[in-house]
């Protein structure tokens, strides 16, 4: 900060230090890898890397249908809960569409965690797409439970419990048919810590909020296919 007088007995002035180039590409680079994995989408990155890692799987419906089932995948994992939470925000139930805040992020929590079980309910009638499905929808919904419950203590990171998610997941669904996932597996490994790294660049989250939301996005995909698989 840069200290001036106009006087000798006129008191200090201080002038704020003009953001550095560097702070100023770190946080636009935390912003745009926050934007493209957001955790509303990482469902929908999840089923298209089971079209493209098991394709098998979708053998029994024709290439229309497959693409219906990913515009459902999105349409009730992304766009309608990105819709309901930019209703939310114009109608003025919360100050900031960025949830900022534990208690902004109750009802927003209670809808996603709505359409999240829709989409495991669903899973569960589809029987000519992967079964891992079905446990990876029902860990998303847990996550949702989870960090419902957490956000009274603390404002555990949403971005944390999807990339966790996200990479247990994939193992798992490795796990589950025999085959080697690393070609997917190590990219997701270090695009978790990519989004780590982004969330305390740009947002307001503790290093402790971020690993729980690792911890708890990875417990929960691990307890769903413990039951459910």
């Amino acid at each position: 900060m840069d200290v001036t007088a106009s006087s000798e007995n006129a008191p200090l002035e201080i002038q704020p230090t003009p953001p550095k180039f560097s702070d100023r590409l770190s946080w636009i680079f935390g912003q745009v890898v926050s934007i493209i994995f957001h955790p509303l989408f990482i469902p929908t990155y999840i089923f298209c890397l089971l079209m493209e890692a098991v394709p098998y799987e979708f053998a029994g419906i024709s290439q229309w249908q497959l693409t219906l089932r990913f515009f459902t995948c999105f349409w009730w994992t992304a766009f309608l809960p990105a819709f309901a939470i930019f209703l939310l925000w114009r109608l003025q139930f919360i100050n900031s569409i960025l949830l900022k805040t534990q208690k902004e992020r109750i009802v927003p929590y209670i809808i996603v965690m709505f359409f999240y079980w829709w989409m495991y309910y669903l899973s569960r009638n589809f029987t000519d797409q992967p079964i891992v499905l079905r446990f990876f929808f029902m860990g998303i919904f847990l996550s949702t439970v989870v960090g419902l419950i957490l956000n009274s203590y603390f404002k555990i990171s949403l971005h944390g419990m999807a990339a966790g998610g996200a990479v247990t997941a994939i193992g798992l669904f490795s796990w589950y048919y025999a085959i080697p996932l690393w070609i997917y597996l190590i990219p997701a490994v270090l695009l978790a810590g990519l989004i780590a790294t982004a969330r305390m660049l740009v947002s307001d989250h503790s290093t402790r909020e971020i690993y729980m939301g690792l911890l708890m996005g990875a417990a929960c995909q691990w307890l769903a296919y413990v039951f459910i698989a």
